[in-house]
């Protein structure tokens, strides 16, 4: 990964953080994209200082096409060959039945999880194919195998996850360009915080009994797709904690 330019979305904490330490910690560049600069400013400086890598920050709403769209194009010459895009900016907001939810959260989640990412892609994967060069790795989830209580609106936007790697990976089967989709199960990160709206003790106990994966642990899984060679590409990654087996069956210890 040396000299390597990674763009990650959701790069201020979980996963997105994990797979900037990690990729940096190999010799990559990093481009953090958020909306919280001050967390992003951060982690440059811990990046930079510990691995003596560059980091470039790009603060936009991925939602806001025109912001990627502006914030893209106006990369300085030596940021503008992106090595690898890592589409990581997702959540997941409320555990309503779908017939009571709201929908400025379901807007919320749909315009995130799947408009963002096709915004992200839309701007960076062309220059990509320019170059003849380029993976394309997508934070999906286990949600996008099936749907489950509570959860229609969020397990639909990471099946469209799904559905668009699958079909970015058709689009571009004439080229050396790579498409992997990385479909986490239970993982403790500030993410059930937001989908309990904020209570972070409803979010604690979900994970009560079990030892769920961490947001390191799914970075292994994003560097060990971004790192096979060049012939491989690892199309997809469903990785859980031992004691899960489906998005809904989870074995938990007696407290």
């Amino acid at each position: 990964m040396q000299n390597k330019i990674v763009f990650i979305s959701g790069a201020s904490s979980g996963i997105g953080e994990a797979c900037a330490k990690l990729f940096a910690s190999h010799g990559a560049n990093i481009i953090l994209n958020s909306r919280n600069v001050a967390k992003l400013a951060s982690l440059k400086c811990e990046l930079e200082s510990k691995y003596k890598v560059q980091v470039l920050i790009i603060a936009f709403d991925v939602r806001d096409s025109e912001a990627a769209r502006s914030s893209i194009e106006s990369l300085a010459p030596e940021w503008q060959n992106i090595d690898i895009l890592i589409n990581n900016a997702g959540l997941v907001i409320g555990v309503d039945k779908e017939f009571d939810g709201d929908i400025d959260e379901w807007n919320t989640m749909i315009d995130t999880n799947i408009k963002g990412l096709l915004y992200l892609t839309r701007y960076i994967v062309p220059e990509m194919i320019n170059r003849n060069k380029g993976h394309i790795i997508n934070i999906g989830s286990i949600a996008g195998e099936a749907a489950y209580p509570g959860g229609s609106i969020y397990c639909a936007t990471k099946s469209a996850v799904k559905a668009l790697s699958d079909g970015l990976r058709i689009d571009l089967v004439d080229t050396p360009l790579r498409v992997t989709n990385i479909k986490p199960g239970m993982v403790e990160t500030n993410f059930s915080v937001i989908r309990f709206r904020g209570n972070k003790e409803t979010a604690d106990n979900l994970y009560k009994g079990m030892q769920p994966l961490t947001a390191e642990d799914v970075a292994d899984s994003v560097y060990f797709a971004a790192s096979a060679p060049s012939h491989v590409q690892i199309a997809e990654i469903l990785v859980m904690p031992t004691c899960q087996a489906t998005a809904t069956i989870v074995h938990k210890h007696s407290l």
